[in-house]
């Protein structure tokens, strides 16, 4: 069965179709892998085995009937436990939702149970999203499947480790500054950001909520492109929501993109970059080049604001949103509180972690009277200014590429001590969240030391179209990503 496991998910979605191995037997071998090689990965908070196998089981009887099968239906998932799915716990990985169980389904969530996709269990995350390496998290460290002594990336990295191990064969993540895009890029995986307001946020538990967005992570971009047409779709839930119908990207996989321009934003692929990142973005390049599409270098002068601009926005809005964690209603309370106040405080100093501690802190300072003109108004306009960069550059040429980490995963523990440095790892990925527009990360090669590399490749608003075309060209023309990590 591992074998099968280590297959793409429409290739598995085929044979369940084929009845070359049912639902129920796929779905099985998904949660002993977890339970075989999880307390070592430390991917998973929860198994959602009940719910899994239920939805498996209609997926036979559909096959039995003969009835036309949904997209991807029966093929493991992973969930990322900021979304809630209705009986489990929904943690956030954080102390103050323990023992949350979800009263109702997040709108992705009702999506994936509607189209037969069996939910194998709640991935680990950074707590509340708050992170780019996955050691924030109340409970365990994430352990990157390449090597267990590195990162996974952050903050979806119980989600990127899953597939990356062959846990599960999809997952989804949430992606605020990077969050899916760079885990994906360490763990060898794709991952892919849509434009904001493609996919519902309805049921997800809100990070920075002008920045927040649910996506796809797989093996490979066909399988990604499959996934996010699943979950993608008009909410009324979601005031954000895109009302605009759902495409099919895999029609346009393939496309010939000769006379298409592809940008290399310069301000990516300079300083900082280590030698094996730089390589593989030229190795892209001269991809790209031989495929017939012309290279355009690129400027967007102002991305190099985009870490101020988003430590101080998503930290407001961090500190807006997790205000509603307050012991009163739902959550950890504090048992030792003789007041209201007392109360509100001695709860949130045992329930939330040092990292969100540090970013709502940070968020109510930059929102405080005296304050919020200078920061937090002047972040909201340089946001505008990032953003316009994006629409003078999409001018010129179809899609923008840049490495999605300046480097490969590193050792954990190396950056724990140095939050600013921590920041940095999402210099070449918070750039397309400011802008809204949709990004993904594919496997690019591999360092000198056998870890993974991340190509980004950036689209206009509403192009994921292009974006997966382009994104499977580069993949096709090598074959990094049949290589799985060996755990």
């Amino acid at each position: 069965m591992l074998e099968l496991l280590k297959k793409s998910a429409v290739e598995q979605a085929k044979a369940i179709k084929n009845k070359e191995v049912s639902a129920v037997e796929l779905t099985k071998a998904s949660i002993e892998r977890i339970k075989s090689i999880d307390e070592k990965l430390g991917a998973f908070n929860s198994l959602t085995e009940d719910t899994a196998l239920e939805t498996a089981k209609k997926v036979d009887e559909k096959v039995a009937k003969g009835e036309e099968l949904p997209l991807l239906a029966g093929v493991p998932l992973a969930l990322k436990d900021n979304m809630n799915l209705i009986g489990s716990k929904t943690t956030a990985s954080s102390k103050i939702l323990e023992n949350f169980v979800s009263p109702y389904n997040a709108t992705a969530t009702q999506k994936l149970l509607d189209n037969l996709i069996p939910i194998v269990g709640k991935a680990n995350l950074d707590e509340f999203a708050m992170g780019s390496s996955n050691e924030n998290s109340a409970f365990k460290k994430v352990h990157n499947p390449w090597n267990l002594n590195k990162v996974p990336g952050g903050s979806s990295g119980g989600s990127a480790a899953s597939v990356a191990s062959c846990e599960s064969a999809l997952a989804l993540g949430s992606d605020t500054g990077g969050s899916i895009r760079l885990p994906a890029s360490f763990c060898g995986i794709v991952g892919m950001k849509p434009t904001y307001g493609k996919v519902s946020r309805y049921g997800l538990i809100a990070f920075a909520s002008s920045l927040d967005q649910i996506g796809p992570f797989a093996r490979t971009v066909e399988d990604a492109a499959a996934l996010l047409e699943v979950i993608s779709g008009y909410d009324y839930h979601d005031s954000t929501s895109l009302n605009l119908p759902v495409e099919n990207y895999r029609n346009t996989l393939n496309n010939d993109i000769k006379g298409l321009k592809v940008g290399v934003v310069k301000e990516l692929i300079g300083e900082g970059l280590s030698e094996d990142v730089s390589k593989a973005i030229q190795n892209a390049i001269d991809t790209y080049k031989a495929q017939g599409a012309e290279i355009v270098e690129i400027s967007l002068p102002n991305i190099k604001h985009s870490i101020g601009i988003y430590y101080i926005l998503a930290t407001a809005e961090c500190s807006s949103n997790l205000a509603r964690f307050d012991g009163v209603r739902y959550g950890h309370r504090t048992s030792d509180a003789k007041n209201l106040l007392e109360m509100y405080c001695k709860t949130r100093a045992e329930g939330f972690g040092p990292e969100v501690k540090r970013r709502i802190m940070l968020g109510t300072y930059a929102l405080s009277s005296g304050y919020y003109d200078a920061y937090y108004k002047k972040a909201l306009q340089m946001r505008r200014v990032v953003h316009e960069d994006f629409l003078k550059a999409f001018e010129q040429v179809n899609v923008l590429i840049a490495p999605t980490c300046p480097n490969t995963a590193f050792d954990l523990g190396s950056k724990t001590e140095d939050p600013l440095s921590m920041y940095l790892t999402d210099i070449a990925t918070i750039g397309a969240n400011l802008s809204g527009i949709p990004a993904i990360s594919v496997p690019a090669g591999f360092d000198k030391d056998g870890m993974p590399i991340g190509l980004q490749i950036m689209a206009p608003q509403l192009k994921e179209a292009e974006l997966f075309n382009f994104a499977y060209k580069f993949e096709q023309a090598h074959d990094y990503y049949k290589q799985l990590a060996n755990i």
